[in-house]
């Protein structure tokens, strides 16, 4: 048992009533449980609709009721409950719960106070899918996600493809619950509520918003093997038919697995560090003979590849296909040493990142993973002791008391009555009138962090009126293809500054820097925390006020044996099972497919604790430390299955390159017009099969005997006519759609609004963009507030264009920034290009 009290929480004392069903509803009132929220959840008379053990984990910290809103006394109680709320969430489909009598904008109007969360599958101001049958496939197909499934499948000739993961409900879920919290801090300034929409579609088309830009006359440099040899393939007309095995040659060595003395493969990601390569080569003893045959490491890789000494250089990404193949070689033969464990140390207290390949089961059984509070026990009332995953966002100071949560449990409404009103209502300005602004107006923010999920955190607050400075080295530590490509997305609404904060000079303006903000970001570990003087102690000598963020790898609520090691997040992809899923054995795994598929999750996780912590401190005084990990998320972005109990099935999900489905009935189908076609049923929908007269004779047919005959029944017809007969039943069915093909349906010439008005899917096109080339990227809109402003963020400026302004604000004269950019103090640009050619 924890000696902290779950009312030193941040979110003590709010209260919750959770309509939700399925994943993203109860998952957002699960979290906000976590964070110390009464939590009162509404199911049905018959129960959940959705059968799955992992109702144990999305109902934990909450008293279940059972009411029949289609009732008078049912429809009464549940708004007794409302009534006595701060927060309600639902996540049906636009309209069903106002025509139950449970109408947000009427709440509103008596109580303006109150935050309502709906959680729609698409936008309710997407004419055309609206009413659809928004189930997880049905949203993921609609959204490219099966289509778009890498590289590798792309050359392997495996298009679509589907995944188990149910990634549109996981991104959807840290976005509304970080927005949720964001409009209750807000609240205790303004008085207002708000209503919130986050359409799952918007939602993971935000999760995946890296792999949908489109920037203009990429230069090749940037290029992969895989790229160019798709570009080879479509220029002479040749089949994508690339073997697994053949397909690992055309991987960069710094960015692959390799098989280890155990059998076991370890999966390395060191690409694109200054030193990671370097440090990666030298424990495995390679260093020095390839430097003596000829390998390079420019000194400014910034220049245009013209101008190199050399046509390669170690720590950029990717390398060359010689060299490529040369150190690959020469890596497979050294990993054959030594067991994937010895490789783990290895890599983890020489400080470059690199992990073996586990499977989920494992991971859920994980010596670390048990130890840092990622995995947790519960002794749920049905399924007995019950390993699940720990918090996934936390304060510090407080985290303790989340690794103890309460079993579901069940009760009445008066129960329930009575547990909100032991709660004293919140004491709250009056509601000024007129717009209230951004939820984060006047909210000053430093961001010391890289890669993807701690900057892609800050630039969502962004979008809500937080101020934002980023600070980069004045000498880069990564390559251009991590920081100016995937700086386009994150850098967005943001004052750049280049500045070595480890010289003397350094730190004077980075302390002045942190005096003036109200929260500092990094994703480091608690090692380089400590070495960099942001410890609590440290930091609150700087100021006192100031909430420091911190996003790590392996990191949770306690200290793991693996806390401090280095990771991205294709490391906790192969650490918790995703990649060999993915894959399918161990002898072939894969990445999966998406840039930054945990990443951007643990970025909206790292807003919800600053959310949190800006909550706390406004109700309380007391400063906390939000923190969250890569390892944290995951067990979100796996959630159908991440779990472990006496009498468990077999960990059967579906995996491997050629699965098409859950079933039969939940599956990819390709039709006569050579479209794929996702069907998502289940035997509940027999009764709707009878009215497609094509298809009536599934009902009652074998289960053995379902599969052929729906593969020869869609064969038949067109796409299009099956997906209108489908949705007329009111049978859940999309097209495979591709990311390409709804970028440019849904692209328009900026106009300096966010796209939240546009529909589920909305790019707008940069044709002026500061990188001088047109780029086309999605908008800042699935978080959609009544009241709350959200802002069109800037396109991101060239890295060091803010260097000057920013020492200007803080009294520095021209002649003494010129003598700190002298000294290398500081500096205006990394390159001459925005995009180094």
């Amino acid at each position: 048992m924890t000696s902290i009290s779950r009312s030193a929480l941040p979110l003590s004392g709010v209260r919750v009533v959770d309509f939700g069903q399925y994943i993203a509803g109860p998952a957002v009132a699960m979290i906000l449980g976590d964070l110390g929220a009464s939590v009162v959840h509404i199911d049905p008379p018959g129960g959940p609709l959705w059968d799955n053990p992992a109702n144990a984990i999305l109902n934990c910290n909450k008293l279940t009721i059972n009411l029949d809103l289609k009732t008078e006394d049912g429809l009464k109680q549940a708004l007794a409950l409302v009534d006595e709320a701060d927060i309600v969430v639902e996540n049906f489909r636009p309209g069903v719960l106002a025509r139950l009598g449970i109408d947000f904008a009427a709440l509103r109007e008596g109580r303006p106070e109150l935050i309502t969360l709906s959680i729609p599958g698409f936008a309710s101001s997407d004419e055309l899918r609206r009413d659809w049958r928004a189930f997880e496939a049905v949203i993921a197909a609609s959204s490219g996600v099966f289509t778009d499934m890498g590289l590798n499948r792309v050359l392997m000739g495996i298009n679509p493809s589907f995944s188990p993961l149910p990634l549109s409900s996981a991104y959807g879920t840290m976005l509304a619950a970080s927005a949720t919290v964001l409009a209750l801090q807000a609240r205790e300034r303004t008085g207002h509520g708000d209503h919130i929409e986050v359409p799952l579609a918007s939602a993971v088309m935000e999760g995946l918003s890296y792999n949908s830009i489109l920037i203009d006359d990429y230069p090749l440099r940037y290029q992969t093997q895989r790229e160019r040899e798709i570009e080879r393939r479509r220029k002479e007309g040749l089949p994508m038919d690339m073997s697994y095995n053949a397909l690992q040659e055309f991987l960069d060595p710094f960015y692959r697995s390799y098989m280890c003395a155990d059998g076991r493969m370890f999966y390395v990601v060191c690409p694109s560090h200054k030193n990671h390569a370097k440090r990666c080569l030298q424990a495995m003893g390679l260093y020095d003979e390839l430097v003596a045959e000829g390998l390079r490491e420019e000194d400014d890789t910034y220049q245009p590849v013209s101008q190199w000494s050399s046509d390669v250089s170690l720590g950029v990404y990717p390398l060359p296909k010689f060299w490529a193949d040369k150190i690959a070689a020469r890596m497979k033969d050294v990993f054959l040493t030594k067991t994937s464990d010895e490789w783990e140390r290895v890599f983890g207290e020489g400080l470059f990142p690199g992990a073996p390949q586990r499977w989920l089961k494992e991971w859920i059984a994980d010596d670390h993973a048990k130890a840092a509070g990622l995995m947790i026990e519960v002794d749920d009332p049905i399924l007995g002791r019950m390993v699940q995953p720990g918090p996934m966002a936390w304060l510090k100071e407080s985290g303790q008391a989340m690794l103890a949560p309460h079993p579901r449990r069940w009760s009445t409404a008066d129960e329930a009555l009575a547990l909100f009103k032991r709660n004293e209502r919140t004491s709250l300005p009056s509601p000024v009138a007129g717009t209230p602004g951004g939820w984060l107006d006047g909210v000053k923010v430093l961001d010391l962090c890289n890669v993807i999920a701690g900057p892609h955190s800050v630039a969502y607050l962004a979008r809500f009126g937080a101020d934002v400075i980023k600070i980069d080295p004045a000498k880069p530590f990564y390559d251009c293809w991590n920081t100016v490509i995937f700086g386009m997305s994150h850098m967005r609404g943001k004052q750049s500054v280049l500045m070595n904060i480890g010289s003397p000079d350094g730190r004077i303006v980075f302390e002045n820097l942190v005096l003036g903000v109200d929260v500092v970001v990094w994703n480091a570990t608690d090692r380089q925390v400590k070495a960099m003087g942001l410890d609590a102690e440290s930091l609150k000598a700087i100021n006192p006020q100031a909430i420091f963020c911190q996003l790590d790898c392996f990191g949770g609520v306690q200290t793991g044996p693996r806390t401090d090691y280095l990771g991205y997040d294709d490391l906790v992809q192969s650490s918790t099972g995703i990649m060999l899923r993915f894959g399918g054995s161990m002898e072939t795994p894969e990445e999966h497919a998406h840039v930054g598929t945990i990443d951007v999750m643990r970025g909206f996780g790292a807003a919800l604790g600053i959310a949190a912590a800006l909550y706390q401190k406004s109700r309380t005084g007391v400063i906390g430390r939000p923190r969250t990990s890569l390892s944290a998320l995951t067990g979100l972005a796996q959630i159908p299955f991440c779990y472990d109990y006496a009498g468990r099935g077999p960990f059967n999900e579906p995996s491997g390159r050629e699965t098409k489905g859950d079933d039969a009935l939940s599956r990819l189908y390709e039709t006569a017009s050579g479209d794929h076609l996702l069907l998502c049923a289940s035997e509940r929908d027999f009764p709707r099969f009878a009215e497609v007269p094509e298809l009536r004779e599934i009902i009652g047919m074998p289960e053995s005997d379902r599969l052929a005959y729906l593969e020869k029944a869609f064969m038949a017809e067109p796409a299009e006519t099956w997906l209108q007969r489908l949705r007329l039943a009111d049978i859940g069915a999309s097209l495979c759609e591709n990311i390409e093909t709804i970028r440019n349906r849904s692209a328009s010439i900026a106009d300096g609004t966010p796209g939240t008005d546009r529909g589920s899917y909305s790019f707008s096109i940069f044709p002026d963009h500061p990188s001088g080339r047109t780029v086309t990227q999605l908008d800042p809109f699935a978080i959609r507030p009544a009241l709350g402003k959200v802002t069109a963020v800037a396109p991101a400026e060239k890295y060091g264009t803010s260097t000057r302004i920013v020492l200007r604000s803080l009294n520095y004269t021209d002649a003494e920034i010129d003598r700190l950019i002298a000294s290398g103090t500081v500096s205006e640009t990394w390159s001459t290009e925005y995009l180094p050619s």
